[in-house]
């Protein structure tokens, strides 16, 4: 008996056949005495659906509509899975994201939590009803329904599971866990029992679509431990937690990432303090970087290449085209770019992993543009029309096919 935080996407609630299954689901938890609360994300393609309906009326909508439009989709969704768990004779309550306690900050869009009150949580706990709570929003300090971002919902649940010191937080997806690539695309992979939440951040951050990496950064701070299973197939999945550290090297996945675009300056003045002033304007619109490559200096200029998010190639090449210190210097923004990455804790103190990555990328004729590392991981850049080749000889290298 204990606390269990059920998280339920988009997928798995998609039609009346899903939410059932959902209904019997969390049910069946709730029959082992456990006390239950359920995070649930809109129904199938709603929030697309929505984004469309708006486009059609207006397509320069503020954020604050936005999120009142988006917010419904998740509304929709607690009310079905709540009539839903009422038709098979057990008490539940549907809640929107401010009745359960959600406090955000007013960034429209993409808000942050700032805290979660549990009194009406803990209310209904009480009560012994199963608690299905909107994810994905929340209520800002003028009264406004903001929401999280894509993938909030994940985030909704972490959150709710370190305000009330759950004994554990479950996501379900239409994946059996954490794979050591994409199964869907990449042969012969295997999941993965347990990754630690430093392996499960970078990969979610880098491309791998089984958790929002919002939500990891959250568990890892509060010490949640997450579990990713199927919600169609009732088989054990894999514990995201922290993993006693251990000497031997091992690759936990292989990623790719088609999110980038790749911007290159030419002839950047070689003086101090001008990388800076670059990377202070991109940072002051809220425009993330990933790799950085920069050149030897030549005739006192040198060439500055870096990555961003696909949707933010336009908008950083627009920003540096305005900005004085680059008058007249070449900017060029590549968006036919894509990101394949291998993750695993102990890399830095095991020589050979690049050359072997390097090695797999060169038996199937791809050239890397550019690289970066830290000590779980190796990221290059690659051509996009690379990438699908490029992910499955890398998985082969790191993880042979049984």
């Amino acid at each position: 008996m204990g606390l269990i935080v059920q998280k339920f996407g988009g997928s798995s609630v998609a039609d009346a056949a899903h939410v059932m299954n959902v209904a019997r689901i969390v049910t069946d938890t709730y029959k082992e005495g456990n006390d239950v609360v359920v995070v649930v994300s809109a129904q199938g393609n709603t929030t697309d659906d929505l984004i469309t309906k708006a486009l059609e009326i207006n397509p320069k909508a503020t954020k604050r509509e936005m999120d009142m439009l988006l917010s419904a989709g998740e509304q929709i969704s607690i009310a079905l899975l709540s009539m839903a768990i009422d038709s098979l004779g057990y008490p539940a309550i549907s809640l929107l994201g401010w009745q359960a306690g959600f406090e955000t900050n007013s960034k429209y869009g993409s808000a942050r939590i700032k805290s979660i009150r549990t009194d009406r949580l803990l209310l209904e706990l009480g009560k012994k009803n199963i608690v299905i709570v909107a994810g994905f929003q929340g209520l800002c300090k003028y009264d406004d329904i903001t929401t999280l971002g894509r993938g909030g919902s994940d985030t909704s649940a972490v959150a709710i599971a370190a305000a009330l010191r759950a004994d554990r937080c479950q996501i379900f997806t239409d994946v059996e866990g954490v794979y050591t690539a994409d199964p869907h695309k990449v042969k012969g992979v295997k999941k993965l029992s347990e990754i630690t939440y430093d392996e499960m951040l970078e990969l979610a951050t880098l491309g791998a679509q089984v958790l929002n990496n919002r939500s990891v950064e959250m568990a890892k701070k509060y010490n949640v431990e997450l579990e990713v299973l199927s919600s169609l197939n009732p088989v054990s999945g894999t514990i995201v937690k922290e993993v006693a550290k251990m000497e031997k090297m091992l690759v936990r996945g292989v990623t790719k990432d088609t999110n980038v675009a790749r911007i290159s300056i030419i002839g950047v003045p070689d003086v101090p303090g001008i990388a800076f002033k670059i990377f202070s304007k991109l940072a002051a619109k809220r425009i993330n970087v990933d790799i950085i490559l920069q050149s030897v200096g030549r005739d006192n200029t040198k060439d500055i290449s870096f990555t961003v998010s696909r949707d933010n190639g336009p908008k950083a090449v627009e920003l540096l085209e305005n900005f004085n210190l680059l008058d007249g210097k070449k900017i060029v923004c590549d968006r036919d770019v894509a990101k394949i990455s291998v993750v695993g804790a102990g890399m830095e103190t095991h020589p050979g992993t690049a050359s072997k990555m390097f090695e797999a990328l060169f038996s199937v004729d791809v050239n890397i543009q550019m690289i970066s590392t830290s000590e779980i991981k190796i990221s290059v850049l690659i051509s996009a029309s690379d990438a699908e080749r490029a992910v499955n000889a890398v998985h082969r290298a790191f993880i042979p096919e049984e």
